[in-house]
C-alpha cells in the first residue's frame, strides 16, 4: 500500500471515531492537504481515495450495502449544514481532479481521471438545482431506504446488534431532518406532483405496527444467531422494543401526519417537473446526467416516436403469427384479461420466476466467457411497499458483506402479473442482466475500489435492456406470447422516451401519458400507472434505458459488420462488461479501440455526442 493511500486511509478513520460534524470537515481537510503536490499517479491515487472514503464515510446506508466497515452505527447527515460540508468538499476534490496532469499518467489510469473527473463535475453542476428538497416520494425516501438498509446490516454477534441499536436510536433525528427539507421544499414548491403522494402515509404507518415485531424497523431482532446468548437476545430486544415505543413510533408517526395534513394538501398539482422554479434547466441537468449523452429533450421524444413505430411493426407480426382475429386494441385487451396469462397463487408465481432463472443460468456459457462468483436469489417484494412498487427490482449484494445479490418480484394484484412478461423481466432483473453486469464489476481485479461503485444509469440499465434480446439465444420466448411479451418489454422503454419527455417539456397530462402507453402496451392498467408515477417523481432516470439500449446495439451491429467472421459474441460481451459501468461516451471510445484491436477500423464518426467531460464550471 502506498504512503499516499496509508494517509488518506488513517485520516478517513477519523471519520468513523467521531462521527461529529465539525471532526468530519476537520478529518476531510488533513486528508485532502496530504494529497501531494507532484506526481500524476500519486495525486490520483491519493484523490481516488479520499472520494472513495468520502463516499463511505458521508453516506454510510451505502457502506452497509457495500460491506464497507465502521459505520453501521450511522446515517447519513441530512441537515441543511451536513448537505452544504458535502457539496463543498466536493467542489474541493472536483478542483483538485483538475490539477492532475492527465497526460502523464498510464493508459488505464487514464480512464479513472476521466471518470472521476466527469463524476465530479455532473455532481457539482447539479448543485445549482435544490434536489435537496425533494428527499422523499413514493417511490424512494427515507421509508423504503431505512428498512433496506437494517436489512442489509450484519448480524453475526451481539457487536452488530449494538451498531443496529445505535443506528435506531439515531434514526428519530434523520426523520426530523428529512422533515425539515420537506417543510423548505413545501415553502418553495418543490415537491412531488400532489397525485404521486396518495400512497405515502401508509408506507409510513406500515413501519410502526403496534406489535414491534411485525415492524420492518424490527425485523433483526425476529430471529438472532445462536452465537449469541439467549439471555443477550432477551436483553438486545427489549432494548429494542423500548426504543420502538418510546422513539421510533412516534417519529415516523409525526412525519406520516405532517405528510397527510401539510405536505400532500400543500404538494404542487401540476405534474410537470419543468412546473417547479428553473424546471426547464433542471430536468435538462437530470436528461444529461441520466442519459450521458448531450440529446435535448425534444431529439429524445423524436427517437421515442421511431422506436415505437418500428416495435409496433414487429408485435403487428407475432399478433398476426397467432392467428388471432381482431386488431391490436383487441389483442392486448385479451393477454390483459384472459385467466390463463395468469398465477392465482403468489406462491406459484415465485416458482416460475425460480424456474426461469435456473433455466437461464444453464445457458450463460454460450454468450460469455466470464461469469460472477457471486451468487443471487428471488424473493418477493416487501408487502409494506408493494403496492406502489414497480414490476420487479434488482438489489445487489456484495462479497465483503457476505450478502447475495437479490432479483425482487412484485405479487400485488396478481391479475397485473402476466405469465408472457417473466421471461423479460428475469432476464433483464437477474442474468445475464442486472446481476451479471453489477456482479461482475465488483470482482473487477487490479481497479481502485471506487471504479467498481460505477452506477452509470445509461449503461447498467441500457445492458439490462439489451440483455432481454439475449432471450432468444439463452431458449426463451419459445411461444408467441412470450415473445410478445419480450416486445412488450421493449415497447414499454421506446414508450418512456416519449412520455418522459412528454409529460415534463412538452406539455403533456398524466392521463395523457398514460393511454398513450395504454395504446402501445398489453402492460395491464395497474402497472402503467404506477409507471407513469415513477416518471412524474424520477424525471428523466427512464430515458436512460433505451438509449443505453441503442448504444450497445449499435456498438455490436459496428463489431459485426467490421469484424465478420471474426467476430465473437463472447469476447464483445466481456469487453464490453470488462471495466465496469461507464458513460456512454466514454464506452463508445473504449470498443471502437477494442474494434481496432481485433483488426477492425474505428468507427467513422461517433453515434453519440460528447456527455461535456471537459467542459468548464
Amino acid at each position: 500500500m502506498s504512503l499516499m493511500r496509508k494517509t488518506a486511509l488513517a485520516a478517513a478513520a477519523l471519520f468513523v471515531a467521531t462521527g461529529a460534524s465539525a471532526m468530519e470537515q476537520e478529518a476531510f481537510d488533513k486528508a485532502f492537504d496530504a494529497i501531494p503536490k507532484k506526481g500524476a499517479e500519486a495525486k490520483l491515487e491519493a484523490l481516488q481515495d479520499l472520494r472513495y472514503q468520502w463516499l463511505m464515510e458521508s453516506f454510510p446506508s451505502r457502506a452497509t450495502y457495500q460491506g464497507y466497515a465502521g459505520v453501521n452505527d450511522r446515517w447519513m447527515d441530512a441537515s441543511l449544514e451536513g448537505i452544504k460540508r458535502r457539496r463543498e468538499q466536493t467542489r474541493r476534490m472536483l478542483a483538485a481532479s483538475r490539477h492532475i496532469e492527465a497526460d502523464e499518467l498510464p493508459e488505464p489510469l487514464q480512464l479513472d481521471h476521466q471518470l472521476l473527473y466527469q463524476d465530479l463535475l455532473t455532481e457539482v453542476k447539479g448543485f445549482q438545482f435544490p434536489e435537496h428538497l425533494l428527499p422523499v416520494t413514493h417511490m424512494s425516501g427515507i421509508q423504503r431506504n431505512v428498512p433496506g438498509v437494517l436489512a442489509a446490516m450484519p448480524k453475526r454477534n451481539a457487536s452488530d446488534y449494538d451498531d443496529i441499536l445505535v443506528r435506531l436510536d439515531r434514526l428519530p433525528l434523520l426523520v426530523q431532518q428529512i422533515r425539515t427539507l420537506m417543510e423548505e421544499g413545501l415553502e418553495k414548491q418543490i415537491t412531488p406532483p400532489q397525485i404521486t403522494l396518495r400512497d405515502l402515509p401508509v408506507q409510513m404507518r406500515a413501519l410502526i405496527p403496534e406489535d414491534p415485531s411485525e415492524s420492518p424497523l424490527m425485523k433483526a431482532f425476529a430471529e438472532m444467531p445462536s452465537s449469541i446468548s439467549a439471555s443477550q437476545q432477551k436483553r438486545l430486544r427489549n432494548r429494542a422494543f423500548a426504543l420502538y415505543h418510546r422513539e421510533l413510533v412516534p417519529a415516523w408517526r409525526d412525519l406520516a401526519e405532517f405528510v397527510e395534513r401539510e405536505y400532500i394538501p400543500g404538494a404542487r398539482v401540476d405534474t410537470a417537473f419543468t412546473s417547479m422554479p428553473d424546471g426547464t434547466r433542471w430536468y435538462a441537468h437530470k436528461v444529461r446526467d441520466n442519459t450521458t449523452t448531450a440529446l435535448s429533450a425534444e431529439e429524445i421524444h423524436r427517437i421515442g416516436l421511431e422506436e415505437v413505430k418500428r416495435i409496433r411493426g414487429e408485435m403487428e407480426k407475432i399478433i398476426a403469427k397467432t392467428g388471432f382475429e381482431g386488431d391490436f386494441a383487441a389483442f392486448t385487451d385479451f393477454l390483459r384479461n384472459d385467466p390463463q396469462f395468469y398465477h392465482t397463487s403468489r406462491e406459484d408465481l415465485m416458482r416460475d420466476y425460480r424456474d426461469i432463472a435456473k433455466r437461464i443460468d444453464g445457458e450463460l456459457p454460450k454468450l460469455f466467457r466470464a461469469l460472477p462468483r457471486l451468487p443471487y436469489g428471488v424473493k418477493r417484494i416487501p408487502s409494506y411497499s408493494e403496492k406502489s412498487q414497480t414490476t420487479a427490482y434488482y438489489q445487489p449484494g456484495s462479497m465483503e458483506a457476505g450478502r447475495a445479490g437479490v432479483f425482487f418480484a412484485n405479487t400485488y394484484n396478481l391479475a397485473s402479473r402476466p405469465k408472457w412478461e417473466m421471461e423479460a423481466l428475469t432476464v433483464h432483473e437477474a442474468m445475464p442482466g442486472h446481476h451479471l453486469q453489477i456482479a461482475l464489476a465488483q470482482e473487477i481485479e487490479d481497479v481502485h475500489p471506487l471504479r467498481r461503485l460505477s452506477m452509470y444509469t445509461a449503461f447498467v440499465e441500457g445492458w439490462g435492456l439489451y440483455s432481454e434480446s439475449l432471450g432468444y439465444d439463452l431458449g426463451l420466448y419459445t411461444d408467441p406470447y412470450s415473445e410478445f411479451g419480450a416486445l412488450t418489454y421493449d415497447m414499454w422503454r421506446a414508450v418512456r422516451l416519449v412520455v418522459d419527455t412528454g409529460m415534463h417539456q412538452l406539455g403533456w397530462s398524466r392521463e395523457q401519458a398514460i393511454e398513450y402507453f395504454m395504446n402501445n402496451s398489453a402492460k395491464p392498467r395497474h402497472d402503467i400507472t404506477v409507471e407513469i408515477d415513477r416518471y412524474l417523481v424520477w424525471p428523466g432516470q427512464a430515458l436512460a434505458y433505451k438509449l443505453g439500449q441503442l448504444k450497445i446495439k449499435d456498438l455490436r451491429a459496428n463489431a459485426e459488420e467490421q469484424l465478420g467472421n471474426n467476430f465473437d459474441i463472447r469476447s464483445f460481451h466481456d469487453e464490453l462488461l470488462g471495466a465496469g459501468a461507464l458513460p456512454l461516451n466514454v464506452l463508445e471510445g473504449r470498443m471502437n479501440d477494442w474494434i481496432v484491436a481485433q483488426g477492425g477500423q474505428a468507427a467513422t464518426a461517433p453515434t453519440s455526442e460528447s456527455a461535456d467531460p471537459v467542459a468548464p464550471i
